[in-house]
Order: C-alpha cells, then structure tokens, then sequence
C-alpha cells in the first residue's frame, strides 16, 4: 500500500503505476523545500529591513508586508520549480522517456526577393 499523505492508494492501482511511491516523495520534498523557503526569506528579508531601518525608516507593516510577500514569490519559484522536476520524474517513470522542456524554434518565413510588393501589399515603383 502506498501513502500519499493521509489517503492510501489501493495495490492494483500502486502495481499498475510502480513509480507512484517515488513521485509522492519527490512532491513531499518539494512542498518542503517550498515551505523552507518561505521561513528562510521571510526571515532574511526581515532582518535585511531592520538593518536598512536605520537609514530608511519606514512603519514595521512595510517591514512585514515586503518580507512576506517577497518570500511568497520565492517560495513560489521554488516550489514550482521542484514540481516541474517532479512532473518529469513521472513521465520518466511511467512512459521511460524525458518530456522536452526546450522552447521550440520558431523560423521567420523568407520573404521572396524582387516580387515589388511592400508587406502591405502595396506594390512599389
């Protein structure tokens, strides 16, 4: 039986995916690491602003305020960065390929040269 926090998955549906176990750690892990981060910049953030306090004084709400919502969009970017690696542990687990993340190339097409027409469609003397 395999746990994904509190619900547990029956073995049929834990035998037909054999990499759910390890897609459930890689999540917990990146919820965790996203949840460290927040801690961790909201406190640094924090003490940062009590230093620059001394030259900059402003009310402790902006203190607060700018600590929060600037560790939210890292906790964010973490956490949303750790579940793409998750989501790819998936598809590597279930399917044995990597999904490519590369954007794709996107080729102008050639104008042909000489037909005396502007882009407008005008046609030029």
């Amino acid at each position: 039986m395999v746990n994904i926090g509190l619900t547990k998955v029956d073995d049929a549906l834990a035998a037909k995916h054999p990499g759910l176990g390890n897609y459930a750690a890689c999540q917990s892990h990146a919820f965790m690491k996203g949840t460290g981060t927040f801690i961790l910049g909201a406190g640094v953030l924090f003490a940062i602003q009590t230093a620059l306090q001394r030259k900059l004084p402003y009310p402790l709400q902006w203190n607060l305020l700018i600590a929060t919502v600037g560790s939210s969009v890292g906790s964010y970017a973490v956490t949303r960065w750790e579940t793409q690696k998750c989501s790819d542990l998936w598809m590597l687990l279930e399917t044995g390929q990597v999904p490519d993340r590369s954007p794709p190339q996107v080729s102008q097409p050639e104008e042909p040269k000489g037909t005396g027409k502007t882009k407008y469609g005008d046609v030029m003397d």
